[in-house]
C-alpha cells in the first residue's frame, strides 16, 4: 500500500500563487524566490517553515485580476485567503506584509487592513525582509536597492511614494533586526 501524500500548507500555498501567478512573469518570479528565501531564512533562524513559506507564497496573489477588490494587494490577497478558510495568522502575514499599514494609511484602506491581524513577530519580519531582498525577477538584491525600485516603478507621485517617510524607517529597520540574527547564527 503506498503511503498517503500530505500535502504542507506550504505545498498548498505554492498551488495557488502558480493558478493565480503563474502568467505573470516577473511576478511569479519574484514570488517563487521570496518563497526559497524564506525558507532558507527560517531553517537558519529556526522558525516555522511551513507557516513562512506559506505566507511567503501568498504574500503577492492581490495582484491577480480575479482577487482585485481594493486595488491593494496585500488587502485583496487577504481578503481571498480568508474567504477560502486559510488561517487568520496567514491571512494577517500577507495583509500586513512590507510595511503595508502604511500604504494603506495614505490609500484610506486602514479600516479594511484592520480586518486582519497585525502579528508583527520574527515571522512576519523575516516574511518583509525576504520580499524586500528579492528582485522583480526572483534574484536576490539588498534591502535598498529592492525599495528604490520599487519606488521607482511606481513613481514619485504613488501611494508608496507618499508612504515612503514612514515606511523607509520601518522596512530599514527590520533588515537591521534579521541581518543582526542571521550573523548571530
Amino acid at each position: 500500500m503506498a503511503a498517503p501524500i500530505i500535502l504542507t500548507r506550504a505545498d498548498a500555498a505554492r498551488t495557488i500563487a502558480e493558478t493565480l501567478l503563474g502568467d505573470s512573469g516577473n511576478r511569479f518570479r519574484h514570488t517563487a524566490g521570496v518563497a526559497e528565501r524564506a525558507s532558507g531564512l527560517a531553517l537558519r533562524l529556526g522558525l516555522d517553515e511551513d507557516l513562512l513559506v506559506a505566507a511567503a507564497w501568498l504574500h503577492d496573489i492581490g495582484y491577480a485580476s480575479p482577487l482585485i477588490e481594493t486595488g491593494f494587494h496585500p488587502i485583496d490577497g487577504a481578503r481571498h485567503l480568508t474567504r477560502e478558510g486559510w488561517p487568520a495568522q496567514i491571512a494577517g502575514l500577507v495583509a500586513y506584509h512590507s510595511g503595508a499599514r502604511f500604504v494603506a494609511d495614505v490609500r484610506g484602506l486602514s479600516t479594511e487592513l484592520a480586518e486582519f491581524p497585525d502579528e508583527r513577530n520574527l515571522i512576519s519580519d523575516v516574511l518583509t525582509y525576504a520580499d524586500q531582498t528579492v528582485g522583480p525577477r526572483g534574484d536576490r538584491v539588498e534591502p535598498e536597492t529592492r525599495y528604490t525600485e520599487m519606488l521607482h516603478r511606481h513613481g514619485p507621485c504613488s501611494f508608496n511614494a507618499q508612504a515612503d517617510p514612514l515606511r523607509r524607517p520601518y522596512l530599514r529597520a527590520i533588515a537591521t533586526r534579521v541581518e543582526y540574527l542571521l550573523h548571530q547564527n
